[in-house]
Formats: C-alpha cells, sequence, structure tokens
C-alpha cells in the first residue's frame, strides 16, 4: 500500500512521530505542577517481632520499612556487647552521612531506665545504636540483607531506604522500639 508515495509501514511511522510531537508541543504549555514535597515523620515505631519500622506522621504511616536487627536475638538489649536491639523510647539525637553504614541516623539509646538497669546488673549498658544502611561498599546486597539479623543492635534498612528516612526524619524525632 503506498500513501503520498511512501510505504504502509514508513507512513505509519511517520503519522505516530507527527502525533508525539503535537502531544509534546501541547504538554509543553501546561504549566509544570509542583511535585508534593513528602511529608515529615514525627514518630518512627519498631515492632521488632515483626521486622518492621513505620514512619508515622499525624499518627499515620507515611513509610514501611522491612528491617535487620542485633543478631543476639530478639530479646532487650542487656549490656554493651549483647548484639540485641533496645526496647523503649528515644529519640533520633544526631545523623551522619560519614557512616560505616552508608547512612545513620543516631538512636539515644541507653535512655534512665536502660542505665538503671545496666547498673543493677553491674554491666555498661553500651551504645551507638543507629537506624542505618548497608556497609560502605556493600549496597548490591539490597534486600537480601533481611534474611538475617545480623547487627550489632542496630537497625538496618537498604541504601535507598536510608536515603529515603534521610530525608523524611529530622533530628529530634521520637523513636518508641516494642518488642
Amino acid at each position: 500500500m503506498k500513501f503520498l508515495g511512501i510505504h504502509g509501514g514508513i507512513a505509519i511511522r511517520l503519522a505516530r512521530a507527527a502525533l508525539c510531537l503535537a502531544l509534546f508541543a501541547v504538554f509543553a504549555e501546561l504549566p509544570a505542577q509542583q511535585a508534593t514535597p513528602p511529608q515529615k515523620a514525627d514518630s518512627i515505631l519498631i515492632l521488632k517481632k515483626d521486622h518492621i519500622m513505620e514512619l508515622l506522621a499525624g499518627g499515620k504511616v507515611i513509610r514501611t520499612y522491612k528491617v535487620a536487627l542485633g543478631q543476639g536475638g530478639l530479646a532487650p538489649k542487656q549490656r554493651e556487647g549483647d548484639a540485641r536491639t533496645p526496647e523503649g523510647h528515644y529519640t533520633i539525637d544526631s545523623r551522619t552521612a560519614e557512616s560505616h553504614y552508608h547512612k545513620a541516623l543516631h538512636v539515644s539509646y541507653p535512655n534512665a531506665e536502660d542505665r538503671k538497669r545496666a547498673e543493677k546488673l553491674g554491666v555498661a549498658p553500651g551504645g551507638a545504636i543507629m537506624i542505618h544502611g548497608l556497609p560502605n561498599g556493600k549496597g548490591y546486597i539490597g534486600a537480601a540483607h533481611r534474611l538475617y539479623d545480623w547487627t550489632l543492635g542496630c537497625i538496618a534498612v537498604t541504601d535507598d531506604e536510608i536515603d529515603e528516612i534521610w530525608n523524611l526524619v529530622p533530628v529530634g524525632t521520637p523513636v518508641e522500639i516494642r518488642p
């Protein structure tokens, strides 16, 4: 079939190209819609048994992440070096992009209750509990890191997830870690 001396396949491709150009011209004239900035989290809830971390804003879940926890089991942290994730109420008290784990948000563990418990046991409570990404240079592991609990008591997510969390969680955000 010929259309103006051009084979049918070529004519169809030219018509499609013309349509694409016309649509582009129409949409180029429309005002750009502003993307709504993501809502900042005003609290974090970590459910250890379920290996879930939720970011909340106004009491509503805005993001959910599967996490890896401390390799010392699901019992609450008792002392330094037990590789367990603590339980209780804390805050995000600092952030560092210069971490061994891509990026990290520091959790204010130990709180007063944790210190009292450790003192009663005659042990140091430990510290350096973070919400962090994967070890530097190991980002390719991705979601597979969640196949087992591997941290020394921290809460781990993928590098892409910590990048998102980094943008949504300001210093001062309350953190609740439940069994």
